[in-house]
């Protein structure tokens, strides 16, 4: 996905040009878009620019009406927007801005509660693909097969220092970022690859004692 939990929302100096991520605070805002469809159909329109409801509807899966509804929804919390005009009800939609973060912690209890709630959606979808791409792998060859793979690392940060590697590896991310804006950008045979990073401190992970 093209969503990021936690990272700064960058500037632009053209406001017309497709900013990200957006920066969620309000908790409505991020219940709002905490919809496994609704995440679906920004994930399709980062990947392919614009889509009507017909043709998102065959990338995710789901019925056009289906698709209609949620993008109308997106468009209503200032996700979406429409992208020119078509003939009939074919309306194509795009994105205003590519990505979101949000933070767990916000001060506000209520926006800490939705932020939260989106937060588990995100990392249950993404930890969903893992499992499916794990069952997959076997089937894939050549050099796709050789890259597919996870990586794990253990660092002793304070943290601080876990925000600044946090944002080191966004920044090197960011090196292909202008692919997602611009499809003239992408070079023959690429692909979109997801990259999921997930730090934590490595006690939160150990099983917690059976209280019997």
């Amino acid at each position: 996905m093209t969503l990021d939990k936690d990272g700064p929302a960058s500037a632009a100096d053209d406001p017309n040009a497709k900013r990200g991520p957006r920066q969620l605070t309000d908790p409505v805002t991020m219940r709002a878009v905490a919809h496994p469809t609704r995440l679906a159909l920004l994930e399709a329109l980062g990947l392919h620019q614009s889509l009507t409801a017909t043709q998102a509807a065959e990338v995710i899966g789901e019925t056009p009406t289906n698709c209609s509804f949620h993008l109308r929804i997106l468009a209503k919390y200032g996700f979406v927007e429409e992208a020119g005009e078509a003939p009939g009800r074919r309306r194509p939609w795009r994105l205003t801005q590519i990505g979101f973060s949000h933070d767990d912690t916000a001060a506000d209890p209520d926006a800490s509660q939705a932020s939260q709630a989106l937060g588990r959606l995100l990392w249950d979808t993404w930890l969903s693909r893992v499992e499916a791409v794990k069952v997959r792998q076997p089937r894939f060859e050549g050099a796709w097969a050789k890259v597919t793979s996870g990586t794990e690392n253990v660092a002793f940060v304070t943290p601080e220092e876990a925000e600044q590697l946090i944002a080191d590896v966004r920044e090197v991310l960011d090196r292909y970022r202008d692919r997602l804006e611009d499809p003239d950008r992408r070079p023959a045979g690429s692909l979109p690859v997801e990259a999921v990073l997930f730090t934590y401190p490595l006690e939160a992970a150990k099983a917690e004692p059976d209280p019997s």
